[in-house]
């Protein structure tokens, strides 16, 4: 499946963020029932990253009205910054977006960015007693964290 550029057909590439968002929570999901938790944790995050993607996307004006600048592609093209992070949505920005589309589509939506980027750093780190390195004391945490995200992940990915 190849990912549609935003800036040349963006219901294309709503559509294939929508099925790559659902596959990596099916993985996710597998993962979980298998006991690895980290590794659902990983593709919990990639899952919600998606959907934040498509979610951006189809609030392109909005997204466009935050980031009016322009960024050069390495092939030398300059694209919208908005269709940039729309199409890489980097880790730096997701509460950011988050946040700016939290006012178009509610507060759940930055919510389950902060769990997803709690579990992004739970997969590196795993559990911690002290909650120093992770925000999850043990891996059953992280689970229903795992599992609320794979279930936000289907509602928005509709």
């Amino acid at each position: 499946m190849e990912l549609k550029k935003p800036w040349i057909d963006l219901d294309g590439y709503i559509n294939t963020r929508s099925k790559e968002a659902l596959y990596e929570a099916e993985l996710a999901l597998d993962f979980l029932r298998q006991g690895l938790i980290r590794n659902a944790a990983g593709k919990a995050f990639q899952a919600w990253k998606a959907v934040l993607a498509l979610l951006a996307a189809k609030e392109e004006e909005r997204i466009r009205g935050k980031y009016p600048g322009e960024k050069r592609l390495k092939t030398g093209k300059k694209i919208a910054e908005a269709y940039w992070i729309i199409a890489f949505m980097p880790t730096t920005r997701l509460r950011e977006v988050a946040r700016l589309l939290a006012e178009s589509i509610g507060m759940e939506v930055y919510f389950a960015t902060e769990i997803a980027l709690s579990l992004h750093e739970y997969q590196y780190n795993g559990p911690d007693k002290e909650l120093i390195f992770s925000r999850y004391r043990t891996d059953e945490e992280a689970a229903r964290d795992i599992s609320l995200i794979i279930n936000l992940v289907r509602k928005y990915s509709q």
